[in-house]
């Protein structure tokens, strides 16, 4: 028997310097394009492409929605449960 529940989802955490320019973002279009983003990687943390770099921490990814104009980098947490956002470009 399957459980009525969707796939899980991650949960999303920003860095100091992310959650910082999230508090300059103040027009709505721009809040919603970036909401869409946080939810597609939030059900997919692959969604993004890995960037090249040191292989001692966590991987760097990158995420970006052309249509929408939403540049996110962010890492994904051992267990992929958690999903790191260290910048925001919108």
């Amino acid at each position: 028997m399957t459980s009525g529940h969707g796939p899980r989802r991650a949960r999303i955490a920003f860095s100091e310097s992310a959650a910082k320019q999230l508090e300059n973002i103040t027009s709505e279009a721009d809040i919603h394009a970036l909401d869409r983003a946080l939810v597609v990687i939030s059900f997919a943390p692959d969604a993004g492409v890995p960037l090249p770099g040191d292989t001692t921490g966590p991987q760097l990814r990158q995420y970006t929605d052309d249509i929408e104009a939403v540049r996110i980098l962010y890492f994904v947490t051992a267990l992929r449960t958690v999903v790191v956002i260290a910048y925001i470009e919108v």
